[in-house]
């Protein structure tokens, strides 16, 4: 399936919203090992201008390593998995859960996952557990941490699995929720996100887009809701450049 045609995205009435890992930057062995290609954040920065400013990023990484990655841009952002909105880098992020630290039964069983090979990665609202370097261990890890977030039986916590990592958060917030409220916020109100992402966790980004007139698009595997697929994070940075070069054009 074809993404979006250049020449059909409306610069006044779009709202652009992107996942980072996997969708916009490729995957690293290590969560600090990501690599911002040299001309990415030209085409983020005019793509943000030419949108009035609505241009998101929306991640599971809290908004502190956004900033670091892209930095010195400072973009809109979701972080923390919905954990954290801030709709305009001038205005400051809106908190709107309680971090997992507060829970440090949770956080002592995951950190004592650590071993060779594993890396614990721990954001302050979700800790995730990765083990690209040693994926002989995922499915013992998926078993061991299935067992940690069950002990709470009131269904505190979620497990979500991804690409060589498993993620434990809490159930009170998703990147879909806090899509729903920064698409009330200038100046994203009044537009149609466009948003592309390629794991489960954007799934629930991906389920409210009828809610607020959104197109999705999916990267490396048809995701449902999506409308189309991008085969890779190099071709959505070459479809977003070429969209930057006809709003330069304009």
């Amino acid at each position: 399936m074809r993404p979006i045609d250049r020449d059909a995205l409306d610069f006044g009435s779009t709202a652009i919203l992107l996942d980072i890992d996997g969708t916009l930057l490729d995957l690293a062995a290590t969560p600090a090992g990501v690599l911002v290609p040299s001309n990415l954040q030209s085409t983020l920065t005019t793509l943000w201008k030419w949108t009035g400013g609505a241009l998101a990023l929306v991640s599971g990484r809290p908004l502190r390593d956004i900033d670091r990655i892209f930095a010195p841009l400072e973009l809109p952002a979701v972080g923390g998995h919905g954990a954290e909105i801030r709709a305009t880098a001038k205005t400051p992020q809106k908190r709107r859960a309680q971090p997992l630290l507060l829970d440090e039964r949770v956080r002592r069983q995951l950190l004592g996952l650590s071993r060779k090979g594993i890396i614990i990665e721990d954001k302050g609202y979700s800790m995730a557990v990765h083990y690209r370097l040693a994926p002989e261990l995922g499915p013992d890890l998926k078993r061991q941490i299935a067992l940690i977030a069950s002990s709470f039986s009131d269904a505190r916590y979620e497990v979500l699995p991804g690409k060589f990592v498993i993620e434990v958060k809490p159930t009170a917030f998703n990147k879909g929720t806090a899509v729903l409220q920064l698409m009330e916020l200038a100046p994203f109100a009044g537009r149609r996100p466009l948003f592309i992402g390629d794991d489960i966790t954007d799934e629930a980004v991906f389920a409210i887009l009828p809610e607020v007139r959104g197109t999705g698009f999916s990267v490396g595997r048809l995701i449902a809701g999506a409308t189309g697929v991008f085969a890779t994070p190099s071709d959505v940075r070459a479809w977003l450049a070429r969209m930057a070069a006809r709003a330069g054009d304009q």
